[in-house]
């Protein structure tokens, strides 16, 4: 994408009403007004509040609030021209449970109030295999840490991923936390008893690992 169109974009988020970009700043000192009051004060409602993690274009966010519409829905990444697209649908279809927030992954839990989130989606992170690279794995042991101090007490978080070392390193880390894995399949399209928000929601380029032949894996889990 040209620099000319990343502006745009930028410039078209700061108009949408469905987009939240608050400064660093603003986050880490607290004064993010949003902070345990997302559904009244966003979303205008008191519907479950579910975070996609790294949501990229949006698609999966947009389509489950497609699919869900009792549900609360927020995209988040810090690419804001990537997102830029699904908030600009969800603004076309006036969808009104879906909306996206620019920021990074690692400050949730100075964004959401403790036990304000009701699940977490994380679709297709990046494993970040080299060894340096693990403290941005967004399943290590920091970031999960985060999770369970903004989800509710039964609040569940979603894994998916094609990644086989992802999936191999997450499903270890949570046995020996001993967290609660309520499902886990290395194959979620060859297996039985899928949740239907697995399969029937498809990204652009999860269609294009299964043309090739490339499994795609899924972890549901709660914490203790």
């Amino acid at each position: 994408m040209g620099s000319k169109n990343k502006l745009r974009r930028f410039r078209e988020n700061e108009t949408f009403s469905n987009v939240v970009q608050p400064s660093r700043e603003e986050v880490l000192d607290d004064s993010l007004k949003l902070k345990g009051n997302w559904r009244k004060n966003f979303f205008k409602n008191n519907n479950p509040l579910i975070l996609e993690l790294g949501c990229g274009k949006g698609e999966y966010s947009v389509n489950l609030a497609k699919a869900y519409p009792e549900l609360n829905f927020l995209g988040i990444d810090i690419k804001g021209a990537r997102f830029w697209r699904g908030a600009k649908i969800a603004l076309e279809e006036n969808l009104q449970n879906v909306g996206f927030l620019r920021t990074q992954i690692e400050l949730v839990d100075h964004i959401f109030g403790e036990n304000e989130v009701d699940e977490i989606w994380i679709t297709f992170p990046d494993p970040q295999i080299k060894y340096k690279r693990t403290k941005h794995r967004l399943t290590n042991e920091d970031f999960l840490q985060k999770y369970k101090k903004i989800l509710k007490p039964d609040g569940v978080v979603h894994l998916k991923t094609d990644s086989e070392f992802m999936h191999g390193y997450t499903l270890g880390l949570l046995h020996g936390l001993g967290e609660t894995i309520e499902y886990a399949h290395h194959d979620v399209y060859g297996s039985e008893g899928a949740p239907e928000a697995v399969t029937s929601i498809q990204t652009f380029y999860e269609k294009q690992y299964l043309e090739i032949g490339k499994k795609i894996t899924y972890i549901r889990f709660k914490f203790r």
